[in-house]
């Protein structure tokens, strides 16, 4: 029975729980800034261009090469994807992509952590101020010492 007793204090340890509150919300909050840059952002960056550089890359060998003009007579530009099946591909276009990506994730993150700082502070500024503390038990007797001192002389 020691072993299940150790168990629920381990599991019930407030820093286990808070660690799995974390873990649930993190995964949330995950979702809606993947969501605000899929479906917000992106298209509005989108807009002026293209914006998915993920099909951008140089052929490495002449048999992507030549596979990506044989594409590109009969009128479409073959795909990474494609291209990768016929040999090795330099992809450029991914790691842009990615870039900007998560250049625009750390820019919500940030404006959100910039909110939540912001509204905290003004939280923290309509509470009124605590009252000052009264004299230690040390100051009360320096302060009767004071007094007694001050009627001697």
């Amino acid at each position: 029975m020691g072993i299940v007793k150790e168990f629920r204090d381990f599991a019930l340890k407030g820093n286990v729980l808070d660690l799995a509150v974390a873990v649930i919300i993190g995964g949330a909050f995950g979702k809606i800034i993947n969501s605000m840059i899929a479906d917000v952002i992106m298209p509005v960056v989108s807009i002026p261009g293209k914006a998915d550089f993920s099909n951008l890359y140089f052929p490495l060998n002449a048999k992507v090469s030549s596979a990506v003009e044989a594409a590109e007579t009969a009128g479409t530009p073959l795909s990474l994807a494609a291209a990768r099946e016929h040999g090795p591909v330099f992809a450029y276009g991914s790691f842009l992509t990615e870039t900007l990506n998560f250049i625009i994730l750390a820019f919500c993150v940030f404006i959100m952590i910039k909110i939540f700082n912001t509204a905290r502070k003004r939280f923290e500024a309509e509470k009124p101020a605590a009252a000052p503390a009264g004299p230690t038990v040390d100051q009360q007797l320096l302060t009767e010492i004071r007094d007694l001192l001050s009627k001697r002389g």
